[in-house]
């Protein structure tokens, strides 16, 4: 129960629901008043919806006129300490607070009353006939961690019907429970042993340690070359959160990560923490929420939205992989949760921890200069050595005309062919290929509802646009000339790869890690726990091979196209292209066998490329750093992207001109104004896409010059602003 100030029935109440327009409304209260925080649900024109009771109300519409709060729903009341961050997060990104409640809101059946349920549980018993169906059924229950799960989200997840579940009841290998709805997860112990540290390890460890003892807010940065134990580190750190009666969150960027994680957790503490990401069902969804605002959960783990659960006491933020580019949200509200992540926990006293082998240039700067501590781990646990790595120049190597495997990688990967070995080949771009062309027109098949080029994916029979989704089958004539055979694939994708390692090495069993080729993450999670216990020879993937797995068998990596990254005039095309071919030749060599890289390059001499054959981070990233300062660019200045969509493209830029030629509150801070310019991808999803950069010095109060400059603006109803503070991409 809140401890907050009752507001006393009949006044006026501020609620906030994400279904309300772009601001929070007055309500009258109900019989018996009601607390900040608490849910109800409240009428909306004919509807009613449910919000968020934010405070005393605003006092300007006469309170006889007020409508009242319809029902006190119950459930967990919104804490204080995260509706202040929500605020604080509104007004950082200025996205209207309703949108942002939403983040902090979005779980089904919140207010439902307290209820059994009945759930399945495996018994370990296998049945005497095991068809695929029953196998499906009983990997679907081992896929999540043995949780006992309701019997509608048992056949979703194993894709059966009940009959088949409830024959595996009376074989004995499914057990019926019943049980609360929405019970605590079983406790963590932090007093059992981890594994065994090395010196550095413990030291690191010791550091978090000593850091959450302080019971104040601190930012810490472990940066540790790949394998060299930062998980195992900041485990210690979480166990130590434990034993102080705090909860504990680990942001994850990848759900493909968390099936290894959770195993590694359930290792060093005795039980499974809890879970959250859009793989989970509605239940655990429910329950987690509720057991986070209650205390019934000591650890989550998740992805960034994570973030916006209301734990009851939050002592320790872990963000593994703090630089991956899949923490930044650009959909709907524009937010980083790493950056969001130092925000809560400067909020409420909590310590951060932000993990990486390649940190963001932000968070190295930010550790440079004291803002943030700063813990190193300089080699791998154990045996295990850093693999080599060398450029294969493209120039040189006689590479056969329509092939993209060199003879220098295919001569190592036939060695470890031979040692029984596993080689990875990287390409980061999905599908067959990039382009499909005609040889009779020249026509290039592109989307229709997007100024982008249908990519094929051979493996689905399809063209897909990466931009929108939109699909098609792969044509038999050319659409614009409708001339046939005269079709033809540009340029390599991994399923290309594949092909070609296929043609190569016919021995050899080849496996794509793509998420194109996946249904649904539990197959995904299958794959990489299968090549990580030896199943295929040759692995052939895209960036998501570089995300934190650990391949025992893996010695070689070869980079198809280490120069791909450095197209173009991306900010960060140099940090993203070290930081993925540092992460990704990381794979190689991680128990003891020592590992080789090789980059396949047209421009050995290029800075980056030597910066990362070299192994000097530290360079990289000074140099890096000043070059940033020197143009007054982030982190040591600020930028804002505007990104206009309308139907008409004329009208997106008559909106852009307007706010261009009206901008004296951002000249006002010294702030420059870049554009209207046409979005490099200037047409997704039918709308056209107008952009408008905002430059502006490091200490200069931007937010406060952007909500002076946007408030006056009246957009017609098929147009859209929308404002992405920090911007991390600039399609």
């Amino acid at each position: 129960m809140s401890s907050e100030p009752l507001l006393p029935e009949a006044t006026s109440v501020q609620v906030i629901a994400p279904d309300m327009p772009l601001r929070p409304l007055d309500y009258k209260a109900p019989e018996g008043g009601v607390r900040p925080g608490a849910f109800v649900e409240v009428p909306l024109g004919p509807r009613r919806v449910k919000g968020v009771v934010w405070g005393p109300g605003a006092g300007d519409f006469p309170l006889e006129k007020l409508k009242a709060i319809s029902a006190v729903l119950d459930a967990p009341p919104l804490p204080r300490d995260l509706r202040d961050f929500l605020e604080r997060a509104a007004a950082y990104t200025l996205t209207p607070l309703p949108l942002m409640v939403r983040l902090a809101t979005r779980v089904p059946g919140l207010g439902d009353p307290p209820q059994m349920r009945r759930l399945l549980r495996a018994t370990g018993q296998r049945p005497e006939k095991l068809t695929e169906a029953r196998a499906r059924v009983l990997d679907a229950l081992e896929e999540f961690g043995g949780a006992a799960l309701p019997l509608a989200d048992l056949t979703r997840a194993a894709g059966v019907g009940s009959s088949v579940v409830k024959g595996l009841i009376s074989m004995g290998a499914i057990r019926e429970e019943e049980v609360a709805k929405d019970a605590p997860y079983p406790r963590l112990d932090p007093a059992r042993p981890g594994r065994p540290l090395s010196g550095d390890q413990a030291a690191a460890a010791e550091s978090l340690r000593q850091g959450l003892r302080s019971g104040s807010y601190g930012t810490t940065m472990l940066k540790g070359v790949t394998g060299s134990g930062k998980t195992e580190v900041y485990l210690e750190a979480v166990a130590e959160c434990l034993a102080m009666g705090k909860q504990a969150l680990v942001l994850l960027p990848e759900i493909a990560l968390t099936a290894d994680f959770m195993a590694r957790v359930e290792a060093r503490f005795g039980a499974r923490p809890g879970e959250w990401h859009s793989g989970m069902t509605t239940t655990e969804r429910r329950r987690l929420w509720k057991m986070c605002a209650e205390g019934g959960v000591g650890m989550v783990a998740g992805a960034r939205s994570a973030l916006f659960l209301p734990f009851q006491n939050l002592g320790l933020i872990v963000v593994d992989e703090e630089h991956d580019t899949s923490y930044k949200q650009e959909d709907g509200v524009y937010y980083s949760a790493r950056d969001m992540a130092v925000l809560r926990a400067s909020m409420g006293g909590a310590r951060v921890v932000l993990a990486s082998a390649t940190p963001s240039l932000e968070t190295w700067v930010n550790a440079h200069e004291g803002r943030y501590g700063r813990i190193d781990l300089l080699s791998r646990f154990g045996t295990a050595e850093l693999p080599e790595m060398r450029a294969v120049d493209l120039r040189k190597s006689g590479l056969p005309s329509g092939k993209w495997i060199a003879p220098e990688v295919a001569d190592a990967i036939q060695g470890r062919l031979q040692a029984g070995e596993q080689s990875l080949l990287f390409m980061n771009r999905r599908g067959y290929a990039p382009v499909t062309i005609c040889r009779a027109c020249g026509n290039q098949i592109a989307c229709n509802h997007c100024d982008a080029r249908m990519v094929e994916h051979r493996y689905l029979g399809k063209l897909v646009c990466h931009q929108c989704g939109d699909s098609r089958p792969v044509p038999p004539e050319c659409p614009s000339c409708h001339v046939e055979g005269k079709l033809v694939a540009i340029g390599p994708g991994v399923e290309r790869m594949a092909e070609e390692a296929q043609a190569l090495f016919p021995e050899a069993k080849v496996k794509i890690l793509s998420s194109d080729l996946y249904t649904s993450s539990r197959a995904l999670k299958a794959d990489i726990e299968a090549i990580a216990g030896g199943e295929g020879d040759i692995i052939v993937g895209t960036q998501i091979v570089a995300k934190g797995h650990n391949f025992p068998l893996l010695t070689l990596v070869g980079v198809v196209d280490a120069d791909l990254g450095l197209q173009g005039s991306d900010l960060r095309a140099a940090e993203r292209t070290f930081q993925l071919m540092r992460q990704v030749a990381g794979r190689a060599g991680r128990t003891g066998r020592r590992g080789l890289a090789l980059l396949q390059t047209h421009q050995p001499e290029h800075p980056v490329i030597r910066a990362i054959l070299s192994g000097d981070e530290e360079g990289f990233w000074r140099t890096e750093a000043e070059a940033r300062k020197l143009h007054a660019m982030p982190p040591y200045g600020r930028l804002a992207g505007i990104i206009i969509t309308a139907n008409d493209p004329q009208l997106a830029f008559d909106i852009g001109n307007h706010l261009a030629r009206s901008a004296r509150p951002l000249q006002a801070i010294g702030a420059e104004v870049w554009g209207p310019a046409p979005a490099p991808i200037a047409r997704i999803e039918g709308r056209h896409r107008v952009r408008l950069l905002i430059k502006a010095s490091r200490r200069a109060p931007l937010q406060a010059a952007l909500t002076d400059w946007l408030k006056g603006l009246k957009l017609p109803a098929n147009a859209r602003v929308a404002v992405d503070i920090d911007p991390q991409s600039f399609l």
